[in-house]
């Protein structure tokens, strides 16, 4: 299809497969955003798109079919790489690695977090201590060759691996960061001896310094190609079945997109994923209404709370993304939008411990069998049972109405829990509801306050299905002065899709410092990054993307410093003293930023290059500004809602009824098709010109 075609077609979709929900997100030329949201398949992830394209297309006017064949962009993004590894839920996989080191992955990075708690399990490695191999070979830190790779003996080792049922394998020799050689030999050997077997070579994914890092992220990689390239390649058929004739694009880690083709290769790119797009959406959200561009962004599903943050209009990027507890998890080893995710989301179970203390989490009803309110079999209290007994949801009109809740369900479910701390069912529910609050309050906290950020200074961004229900309780418990709630929040992730480019990532190790600065040495790496995103800028222009835009990154530290800083570098080689001067000044900075400390005299390490590429992809206009309201806004219905002080009798306000400039005063609830808001007593929520909800806490933190 041309470009000119492309941009005849009137649709663009976006899928957000999570472990409750699938959220699709459907917009038009006019600006119009669409969301159709289903129950996620497990056995089949186009089944659930499916359904969510039926509900999106019927509230269009059009039929699914007419839809995805209309459509010039389809994005998709799924949690299943994540849980996958997070459940163990991976392929088989062999870890090949230098003779003599063969404890990478078990050791990891020898950090813990309680030092005198001698009670604490070892970790278990990523890939078990059983399926790692020792490959005979050695090259030193210059690349030469220390032992030559003895081939007979990894042709021996590769044959017996059918035997144990290995599906995928990982590469990760000591410096092959310094010289392939040998890396690049194993594969050929791979090929030669297991056509067909999906491997890994560190060199080629993640060529840093850091051992521990290459090496998981290697691991990871290799682990996930079995079930995600299936996976992908699954429901690339079927969307091509069902009509659709453009590219697939996959969202990324990097807060991105990539073409499906190139993601099957590189499945670590899956890893949080999803997440990585709420950000995005907020950001475009905020920038909309001309809001203060320090921004966190909540994203509250099913399954997770997800935080992420946006600084100075610039979302906010990690290279410590850890699955896991840090230090006893696995580290991606690799570049991620900086998320920080919790099990506290619409599912997760409340119980009570050991203690007589109320927990909520980790664990999650999901979608099988989903709360009990659900009505397929779950039996747990959750969140979502928990503001349905509360009123904050009405069991009629759930999704638009369009699934019908089990109200006795849920306080039969409550029932237990309510019994167990000796209070009513209502008191039990809001006791929920409140512990849940204080889960995420704390996730917010970690990833600002631990960092040195006050949350108070920022817009708060509401998002999922369940991130209306308590968002101005956290707001007000942070300081937060300004929520913003968008009307497609319930999609936020799949939503931020719409506005996100391509972009992908390359690297290369070349350790120096500034008092010895190794020009050749720095702008060889640089070139290198420089040929791997050509080639892929290359395919890009293939397909018709031609705004294409390149920045470069170093990791850096003061000599003698155990971790670096991310520092932005001015352009892709270095010609003279005052390059380097200015790299200083930069590190400087931004370790000023971040630890407000500089050692103006101390010389600056330099480790590891990096190159991202974006390619800039035409991102719709937000929806449309709805009329001003000409009289006060009237509810649809009351009904009884509990809060702090009891059951409160509560204004129902349908969303899409609400004109601009419309302000509801609390209590009151405001129901959209995929979300619900909930405003509490004391707080305000009125409807901003592009017909999204500013929200302004009570004064009082107390709700």
């Amino acid at each position: 299809t041309s470009t000119k075609d492309l941009n005849l077609m009137p649709y663009r979709i976006s899928v957000d497969t999570g472990g409750t929900f699938t959220d699709v997100v459907v917009t038009d030329t006019d600006g119009r955003f669409t969301v159709g949201k289903a129950l996620t398949d497990k056995k089949r992830a186009f089944a659930s798109i499916e359904a969510g394209l039926k509900v999106a297309a019927e509230e269009i006017g059009i039929t699914a079919e007419a839809l995805i064949a209309d459509a010039s962009l389809f994005v998709y993004g799924t949690t299943r790489a994540t849980n996958g590894i997070v459940e163990r839920k991976i392929a088989r996989t062999a870890f090949l690695t230098t003779a003599g080191f063969p404890d990478i992955l078990l050791l990891k990075e020898g950090g813990k977090a309680e030092p005198h708690n001698l009670q604490v399990e070892y970790p278990d490695p990523y890939i078990p201590r059983r399926y790692t191999f020792e490959v005979p070979e050695r090259i030193n830190a210059e690349g030469g060759i220390e032992t030559a790779l003895d081939e007979a003996a990894v042709r021996a080792l590769l044959e017996s691996l059918p035997d144990k049922h290995i599906e995928a394998i990982g590469v990760c020799l000591l410096w092959s960061i310094a010289n392939p050689a040998h890396e690049l030999r194993i594969g050929e050997l791979i090929e030669e001896v297991l056509p067909g077997t999906p491997f890994t070579l560190s060199h080629q994914l993640n060529p840093i310094l850091r051992e521990y890092r290459r090496a998981s992220s290697t691991a990871i990689d290799a682990s996930l190609k079995p079930m995600m390239q299936e996976y992908l390649l699954t429901l690339e058929a079927d969307i091509k079945a069902a009509g659709y004739t453009n590219d697939v694009l996959v969202s990324t880690s990097f807060g991105g997109v990539m073409h499906l083709r190139d993601v099957v290769q590189r499945p670590i790119f899956l890893v949080k994923s999803g997440p990585a797009m709420a950000p995005v959406a907020g950001l475009a959200y905020v920038e909309a209404e001309q809001l203060d561009s320090d921004v966190i962004i909540c994203d509250a599903g099913g399954t997770t709370f997800d935080v992420s943050l946006v600084r100075d209009g610039l979302v906010e990027f990690s290279r410590d993304t850890w699955l896991g507890p840090q230090w006893v998890g696995d580290n991606l080893g690799m570049a991620s939008v900086a998320v920080h995710s919790i099990g506290a989301g619409g599912g997760s179970i409340a119980w009570v411990d050991p203690g007589g203390l109320l927990r909520v989490g980790p664990h999650s009803a999901g979608s099988e069998p989903g709360p009990a309110c659900y009505g397929r079999g779950g039996t747990e209290p959750t969140v979502t049972d928990a503001a349905v007994v509360l009123g904050y949801i009405d069991p009629a009109h759930f999704l638009g109405g369009r699934m019908h809740l089990d109200e006795a369900a849920a306080r039969t479910a409550l029932g237990g829990l309510a019994e167990k701390l000796g209070e009513s069912v209502e008191r039990a529910a809001y006791a929920v509801m409140a512990v849940a609050n204080e889960n995420m309050i704390q996730a917010i906290k970690e990833l600002t306050i631990n960092e040195g950020i006050n949350p108070s200074d920022s817009t708060l961004v509401a998002g999922g299905g369940a991130g209306g229900l308590n968002i101005v309780p956290i707001a007000a418990e942070l300081g937060c002065k300004t929520v913003l709630m968008p009307r497609t929040a319930g999609a936020l992730s799949a939503s931020g899709m719409q506005f996100s480019d391509i972009i992908t990532e390359a690297g290369a190790s070349r350790l120096t410092h500034s008092e010895a600065f190794d020009f050749d040495g720095v702008n060889a790496a640089l070139a290198t990054i420089d040929a791997n995103l050509d080639e892929f800028a290359a395919r890009l222009r293939e397909r018709g993307f031609d705004n294409i835009e390149k920045r470069y990154f170093v990791e850096a530290r003061y000599r003698f410093q155990v971790w670096e800083l991310e520092i932005p570098v001015a352009g892709n080689s270095f010609t003279d003293a005052a390059d380097v001067d200015a790299l200083v000044a930069e590190f400087h900075r931004v370790h000023e930023r971040v630890f407000a400390v500089t050692d103006a005299g101390q010389a600056v390490e330099c480790l590891n290059w990096r190159g991202r590429l974006i390619a800039t992809v035409n991102a719709p206009s937000l929806e449309p500004a709805r009329k001003p309201a000409e009289q006060a806004a009237s509810a649809s219905r009351h009904r009884q809602a509990y809060f702090a002080d009891g059951l409160v009798d509560t204004a129902i306000y349908l969303g899409a009824q609400l004109d601009i400039g419309s302000v509801i005063a609390g209590p009151a609830i405001i129901e959209e098709p995929t979300s619900t808001l909930v405003v509490y007593p004391g707080s305000t929520a009125r409807v901003s010109a592009g017909g999204r909800y500013i929200l302004t806490p009570p004064e009082e933190a107390q709700i």
